[in-house]
């Protein structure tokens, strides 16, 4: 079963948008330096809305799933051991055009590259350990946020401050 990644909302005027959702997850490095709450917290700030989140520790069987795209790749065992070494925090978010304006927020993989300001570029120092994961398309966030939730762990609602970020 799919969970809608996309959904049209309408505001009190009548006009509509296009919300979209996303796969976010901070990763090991971040929850050890307890990060969670400063990147959760710009995540909201940006105004993304949080649907759907939990703290885990990823399954070796789950990672090789979500990775599976570079397997064939050197770091592939590197990158596994590492997602499976410590809890991480999943999380789906919602909002327009979520999935770019959350790649915006992250930075660059690299965070050496990544432009202060953003996660990685404040917040990492390498490529190994960049802090946070988030999914590259619509496409990649459809099929990881059914990867990673159940479609009764994720909310549907509208949030108050929705009317002013929205025209």
């Amino acid at each position: 079963m799919y969970i809608i990644t996309v959904q049209l909302i309408h505001n009190k005027q009548g006009d509509s948008h296009i919300m979209e959702r996303t796969f976010l997850m901070i990763k090991p490095d971040a929850v050890q330096r307890n990060l969670v709450g400063e990147i959760i917290s710009r995540i909201e700030r940006k105004g993304l809305k949080l649907v759907g989140g939990k703290f885990m520790t990823v399954p070796q069987s789950l990672a090789e799933e979500h990775y599976a795209e570079h397997t064939d790749k050197p770091f592939y065992n590197k990158l596994i051991d590492f997602i499976t070494s410590a809890p991480v925090f999943a999380m789906v978010v919602e909002g327009e055009d979520a999935v770019n304006i959350s790649r915006h927020i992250i930075g660059k993989t690299n965070p050496s590259e990544a432009t202060p300001g953003t996660i990685r570029g404040d917040l990492g120092l390498t490529v190994g350990r960049n802090i946070i994961h988030g999914s590259d398309s619509v496409e990649s966030a459809k099929k990881e946020i059914n990867l990673w939730f159940k479609a009764e762990e994720l909310s549907d609602y509208t949030g108050s401050r929705e009317a002013w970020l929205y025209e």
